[in-house]
């Protein structure tokens, strides 16, 4: 028989020589940190602090992370305060906009906005819904784009498969259309079977030639599939710089549907090759629109009124013909998966400027009526949609507010693949989180909320719905107890 006393103490021997042996590789490990951390050139705090140091860039990485849950106020953190995500993510679900015992808002910030209220709101039975606009009523396929609210450019590759198919199904359902992004036309674009809005960007990905050129046939393929084009002159994050996909995320799918080399990044041009002027934008628009059939617009990024007064020039020399059926108007806040920093921080004017300068010129140059203005940049909440109408917007789009709807907890890691709820990973493991027919309805939800929502603004403020709003329907707080009206802080050319 066997002592069982015996077998204890040699369990115990031999657990005491495993813990040896890797106490021993722990230390050798930390011997071989600590001679590097000495001798390596590159970081003083490790040279004089070897091994201990790493807790200070360990400790870095998590700050953000920290303050985000513990330390931010609920309106204070950039790029979207907790108060903004958290209505997002209560719309998306369904759960509706009440809060008890008042708002944090501070209505003492520069910048708030608050609306002018009717003595005399209408009735629910006097109220309406915001009527569909055309856009493009002169081509051959006019779009009646439904809603006020809608989805920006988002590509396929940039953001995951199941993330572009929750935005298809929650897009038709809502009856909001989606952007396809720079990124080509993919099938999950397709499977929701609503309308969609081919953006057209420097690289021409779906609707290239081999040689990178425009191709016309590709063109006429793509115009059986959408409602109308949007050729991308420059976005908010990174205006003056084409769209940058790393590597690791052009996977043989992504680089079949734009035609480039699988696990290289994908670099698009800083501009179209063919536009350098005016008269060439008016030319491509053309173009698209006499292949195609549909509605051609373009998105820009203004920093002065230089551009607009040169491309309405042009127009009126043309032919009111030859505008564009529609402008998008991205805002420097605008955000991407991946832009230099120097480029998102300090390139291109606040859509709260760049918005009512366009209007104005556009409304100098007799302009109005022909072509529609889409605001984008930052534009999440249905008082912040309401501002873009007042201001002179026809449709507004927003990026990452369909995000935060999807499940995006602004982790920041868009741009290296490891998107922990699976809407910008390639990675699959990753993706599984993201559940399609969840993220669908909460999608539908958000659009339908929001665009509810602008109409009993409008409603409040005694308007039938939200397409009758103007700049006086609403003020801007300039400082503590003072707000101006916004047709005096911009009022309307003469």
């Amino acid at each position: 028989m066997i002592d069982p006393q015996l077998t204890v103490l040699e369990v115990f021997y031999w657990l005491v020589v495993v813990l040896g042996w890797l106490a021993g590789i722990v230390m050798l490990v930390l011997a071989v940190v600590f001679i590097y951390d000495l001798v390596q050139p590159r970081h003083a705090v490790l040279r004089n602090f070897p091994v201990i140091g790493h807790l200070r860039y360990f400790l870095e990485r998590q700050g953000e992370y920290f303050r985000q849950y513990f330390f931010a106020h609920d309106r204070e953190e950039l790029p979207f305060n907790r108060a903004t995500r958290a209505w997002v993510y209560r719309t998306a679900k369904g759960l509706g906009g009440l809060i008890g015992f008042g708002s944090t808002n501070d209505l003492r910030e520069p910048g708030s906005i608050v609306f002018v209220n009717s003595p005399y709101p209408l009735l629910e039975e006097e109220c309406q819904e915001a009527p569909p606009r055309i856009i493009g009523p002169d081509c051959p396929h006019p779009f009646h784009a439904p809603r006020v609210f809608n989805i920006s450019g988002m590509s396929y590759g940039a953001l995951s498969a199941p993330a572009v198919r929750a935005l298809s199904r929650g897009a038709a359902e809502a009856r909001v259309w989606l952007n396809t992004g720079e990124g080509g036309l993919a099938p999950y674009h397709l499977e929701g079977g609503g309308d969609l809005i081919f953006q057209i960007g420097t690289a021409k990905y779906g609707v290239r030639d081999e040689r990178g050129r425009l191709c016309d046939r590709r063109l006429r393929q793509v115009a059986r599939r959408v409602a109308a084009f949007e050729i991308k002159v420059s976005q908010g994050a990174k205006p003056g710089r084409g769209g940058v996909l790393p590597g690791v995320k052009v996977t043989e799918e992504v680089a079949a549907i734009r035609g480039i080399p699988a696990g290289r990044p994908s670099c698009s041009p800083n501009r179209h090759r063919e536009i350098k002027t005016p008269d060439d934008l008016l030319d491509m628009i053309a173009h698209v629109r006499d292949v195609t059939g549909r509605p051609v617009g373009f998105k820009t990024v203004l920093s002065s009124d230089v551009f607009p007064r040169r491309l309405f020039e042009a127009i009126l020399r043309r032919g009111p013909d030859s505008a564009p059926d529609f402008v998008t108007i991205d805002g420097g806040e605008g955000g991407s998966g991946a832009a230099p920093q120097i480029l998102a921080d300090h390139v291109g004017l606040s859509i709260r400027e760049s918005l009512p300068l366009f209007v104005d010129v556009l409304l100098e140059a007799g302009l109005r009526e022909r072509i529609r203005v889409v605001a984008s940049g930052k534009l999440v909440t249905s008082a912040q949609v309401a501002w873009a109408l007042c201001a002179g917007a026809d449709f507004v789009v927003s990026a990452r507010g369909f995000m935060f709807a999807l499940g995006c907890i602004q982790a920041r890691q868009c741009h290296q693949d490891t998107c922990p709820t699976g809407i910008t990973t390639q990675n699959r493991r990753l993706q599984r989180g993201l559940v399609v027919e969840e993220k669908a309805r909460r999608v539908a939800n958000y659009a339908h909320w929001v665009n509810v929502e602008v109409d009993k603004l409008a409603h409040a403020c005694g308007l039938a719905h939200a397409r009758l709003f103007r700049r006086e329907h609403i003020r801007i707080v300039q400082r503590a107890g003072v707000s101006r009206p916004m047709h005096v802080l911009h009022p309307y050319p003469d």
